[in-house]
């Protein structure tokens, strides 16, 4: 049989250390008293004696007070990720959301839909990582799937909304984003499928003016900005089903001084007159993620000569140089500890593997164009394969993020917290540490 149709209860391999104590014993008594009182939870309740089961939320429960509330507010929830095949119940969930955002007539009624959807597809994602079901990079690519299906939605609602109302002229009115000119990038970790579990999701917002659909005498600047500052609301605003995203628009061109929304001729008169280095770096893992994404890639064709040049000046060597100061300089980071450490910006952390391999990428991606990938991983593959590093050098450099990416999760499950810092208290390290899979801080 193949995994992916086998039942997410049936194929847990591992599990974080629950700490003993009465705290957790009231709670797995309340979790099984739930499934013996409750008719239709009589599926958990079948599987709620198998070892790796019981283990597996015991030590979740024990761990993550974020995720322990998930689990707490809906047990039904917890009972279809466990009986179900987690990558049929992920499309399930992303069908799901489609049919409760085209139904939904109101600004609220899309916000619920949008964060329900959310709120299971956090809590299958952290078991499937905390179970050991899915590798950390499969990990990543879901929770990006999970931001990009969010936006493409709330960005359809808003448009449908618009036709509704008369001033926009779409000939699809169910699909009105699609061919609409509204262009949305991902950035960073967005745009590589990279998301890690707490992640904000950095965005560009660009229009094209010739494919717009206004009705006569709309302007079309304070439109597309609206559309946009209720994308923002619709992601991050917090209600009391959570809240979608934490989303960051900074990194237009010139953002202290540019609409929220920005066309795409004066987009690239910006990028090819005053764009700089850093930006040419970041629209490295740029992509259409959502609205049109057709006039999105185009964009991103026409920007290619700025992001990927054939030869590299000596300024842009001193910026590489300024950038990797700037990592090093960050809270005067020196050595590598363990209480206290930022496994994103420290020495020896994330940010570092990827800025290496960004930079190669950077220098040489003009005149060799298999280096112009986003993932940090097929990056490296790409330099063993032209010899710029040594496989031995790769190998190292891919383990150490797998494990720095894993840990970093483990951090932000804890209470959903955009944070990358292992705690400096005793109790908090020794707490992520049992939530890695560790019986102590020293082993961890």
């Amino acid at each position: 049989m193949n995994d992916t149709a086998i039942p997410f209860h049936e194929r847990i391999r591992e599990w974080p250390v629950a700490a003993p104590g009465a705290s957790l014993d009231r709670e797995m008594e309340a979790l099984s008293a739930a499934a013996a009182e409750q008719p239709d939870l009589a599926p958990l309740r079948g599987i709620l004696g198998n070892e790796p089961v019981t283990k597996l939320i015991a030590g979740t429960v024990s761990g993550s007070p974020y995720l322990r509330g998930l689990m707490q507010r809906d047990y039904g929830r917890l009972q279809r990720i466990l009986m179900s095949s987690p990558e049929q119940r992920f499309a399930d969930l992303k069908a799901e959301l489609a049919a409760n955002a085209a139904a939904a007539q109101t600004l609220p009624e899309t916000m619920k839909a949008l964060r329900v959807f959310k709120s299971e597809a956090a809590l299958l994602i952290a078991m499937c990582d905390l179970g050991g079901v899915w590798p950390v990079m499969e990990v990543t690519a879901r929770l990006t799937d999970c931001a990009d299906s969010t936006v493409q939605q709330a960005i359809r609602f808003l448009f449908r909304m618009a036709v509704v109302k008369g001033d926009w002229k779409a000939p699809d009115p169910q699909n009105p984003d699609i061919g609409s000119g509204y262009i949305v990038l991902a950035m960073g970790k967005h745009g590589a499928f990279e998301l890690n579990y707490s992640s904000d999701i950095d965005l560009i917002v660009f229009y094209e003016p010739e494919r717009l659909r206004l009705r006569e005498g709309l302007e079309a600047t304070p439109f597309m900005v609206r559309v946009t500052r209720d994308l923002v609301r619709l992601m991050e605003e917090r209600t009391g089903d959570g809240y979608v995203f934490r989303t960051d628009l900074r990194l237009r061109p010139d953002a202290g001084a540019t609409p929220l929304a920005i066309t795409t001729p004066a987009a690239l008169n910006y990028y090819e007159a005053v764009g700089q280095n850093w930006e040419r770096a970041a629209l490295i893992k740029a992509r259409a993620c959502a609205g049109d994404i057709e006039a999105g890639e185009s964009f991103l064709a026409e920007l290619s000569p700025f992001i990927w040049r054939k030869y590299l000046d000596f300024a842009a060597i001193a910026d590489v140089h300024a950038m990797k100061r700037q990592i090093h300089a960050y809270r005067g980071l020196g050595g590598i500890g363990v209480a206290g450490h930022n496994v994103k910006l420290g020495r020896g952390g994330i940010r570092e593997i990827e800025f290496f391999a960004q930079t190669q990428q950077i220098i040489a991606g003009g005149r060799q164009k298999d280096l112009r990938v986003r993932p940090t991983l097929e990056a490296l593959h790409r330099l063993v394969e032209r010899k710029w590093i040594t496989e031995a050098i790769r190998s190292d450099l891919e383990s150490a993020y797998l494990y720095l990416r894993r840990i970093e999760h483990r951090i932000q499950m804890v209470a959903d917290e955009q944070t990358h810092e292992l705690p400096e208290d005793a109790a908090g390290l020794a707490n992520v540490a049992r939530f890695s899979g560790y019986a102590d801080t020293g082993a961890f």
